[in-house]
């Protein structure tokens, strides 16, 4: 039997398994030097003065909505096609999710329509860059600083990705990467928050570890090193130099995984973009690189998704569906009164999507199967509607 191509995995190397290794053989396996380490080389990457590593994406942005000051009452704004967790961070705070429809020219939250979403209780905004296209975030800023509100990027489908050269992370006031297996790079499970504000570096690093400050100086003067306070109600949302260990090897090789994933998606634009009844997905504007994490390929209306995915599924492919929308989930609708109907494009969307996989290790043997499966899906349909005909006429 043909072995399973998921949609995206991980790619580990001796490298990287030797490194974790070490630090496993050293005195510290969290909270020690690789962590740190980590943080600078991803500021470093990202052209950013901070960086803060945490336990997971969400527990990333859940620290950036406070490090911004969002409470209950407030309104954050964000794209319906994205992981809930993107407008869970908020709501965890008491906020209330405010969605904007996409825009299918980008996959990504319509600029267009943001302005008409903003409140006086609007305190964010999260674009999402979503399968690692570089949204426009140079006009969501100007937006944002014109009414006054911050800017959280939701980055963690685009570590890597550049906008008219620029990377993606030094343009906002937060931007979130996440470093989950499927992810262009990997620490197991985990996530960042880079920023150049030194105060929102320390509300993050504050929130990271219970909101706890160490400090002899901090306090009574008859305390020693040993002194410390809780200055605020954080969490333990602290990342192992274990998986720092993994993410510093990793990151030495995020321009070849980048690459390898251009690669991979410009050999899938070559061969499926002729067919009629799919379409792939946009390319990244002059002067920007697309990161894709994802590949999510539109199908026609007139194709039947489920039957499309199900018959990929039969072929042993791990394809996907990227994302039934955040509004539509029975939680938010039962909580915030979304309704089916409420954002139409990010709905058309979602009945039409499938991501095909791509991730650094996809084989050229595999990815010719998955884009030769995908064009006889079509004479295999058309070969069992004229099975059934004569079946019926019988």
């Amino acid at each position: 039997m043909r072995k399973f191509v998921p949609y995206g995995r991980q790619n580990i190397d001796q490298d990287d398994i030797q490194a974790v290794v070490e630090t496993l053989q050293s005195e510290l396996i969290t909270q020690g030097p690789r962590v740190e380490e980590f943080e600078a080389r991803v500021a470093e990457y990202c052209g950013v003065k901070y960086a803060v590593a945490f336990n997971s994406g969400t527990s990333a942005l859940h620290a950036a909505m406070y490090a911004a000051g969002v409470q209950a009452g407030d309104e954050v704004i964000s794209s319906p096609i994205t992981f809930v967790a993107t407008t869970n961070s908020a709501v965890y705070l008491g906020a209330r999710p405010v969605f904007v429809d996409m825009d299918f020219d980008t996959y990504c939250l319509d600029i267009d329509k943001l302005e008409k979403a903003i409140s006086e209780k609007t305190r964010v905004i999260i674009p999402v860059d979503y399968a690692g296209y570089p949204v426009d975030i140079e006009k969501i800023m100007e937006t944002a600083r014109k009414h006054n509100l911050l800017v959280i990027e939701d980055a963690a489908h685009a570590l890597g990705a550049k906008r008219q050269g620029m990377p993606v992370g030094k343009a906002a006031d937060m931007t979130m990467l996440s470093f989950h297996p499927v992810k262009h790079i990997t620490t197991g499970e985990g996530g960042m928050i880079v920023c150049n504000d030194e105060v929102f570096y320390r509300k993050l690093r504050l929130l990271r570890s219970h909101g706890i400050v160490k400090d002899a100086g901090l306090g009574n003067g008859d305390e020693g090193a040993w002194y410390y306070e809780m200055q605020a109600l954080g969490y333990n949302y602290r990342i192992t130099d274990i998986q720092c260990a993994l993410g510093i090897s990793q990151l030495k090789k995020l321009t070849g995984f980048l690459r390898e994933r251009q690669r991979i998606a410009g050999i899938y634009d070559d061969s499926l973009r002729d067919i009629s009844w799919l379409k792939t997905p946009p390319p990244a504007r002059m002067g920007d690189e697309h990161a894709y994490h994802l590949y999510p390929l539109l199908l026609e209306p007139e194709i039947n998704r489920k039957d499309f995915f199900n018959y990929m599924r039969a072929h042993n492919m791990g394809v996907q569906v990227h994302y039934i929308p955040v509004h539509l989930q029975p939680y938010y609708r039962r909580e915030f009164g979304y309704l089916t109907g409420d954002f139409p494009v990010a709905e058309d969307f979602y009945r039409r999507e499938v991501s095909l996989p791509v991730y650094p290790g996809l084989s050229e043997e595999e990815q010719n199967y998955v884009i030769q499966t995908i064009k006889e899906y079509m004479k295999g349909k058309m070969t069992r509607i004229v099975y059934n005909k004569r079946r019926q006429v019988m």
